[in-house]
């Protein structure tokens, strides 16, 4: 799968709330009630990666769990990267 152009990436994340760009990677941060919300979160995090085949770089602490999105194989930002931020977006609304 092809690396996405930087311009391809600005615009295809204006339509995904909350995510960002950092270097070759999308990133976002959620921010839960404690814990246990978290968790709930990240296992819903895990089915929809093993669905989509790709997966997250996740970091937890306490009740902030940082996702970060990249395709390691092509070395940056792909659709894949994109589909799974849009579903992950939808999960946390």
């Amino acid at each position: 799968m092809a690396r996405l152009d930087d311009a391809t990436i600005a615009s295809l994340l204006q339509e995904i709330p909350g995510w960002e760009r950092q270097g070759d990677a999308l990133v976002r941060t959620y921010v839960f009630k404690n814990f246990r919300e978290a968790m709930a979160f990240v296992n819903r995090v895990a089915e929809l990666a093993e669905e989509a085949r790709h997966h997250p770089d996740i970091t937890i602490r306490y009740n902030r769990v940082h996702l970060l999105l990249t395709t390691h194989e092509a070395g940056g930002i792909t659709e894949r990267d994109i589909a799974l931020a849009r579903k992950l977006a939808e999960l946390a609304s």
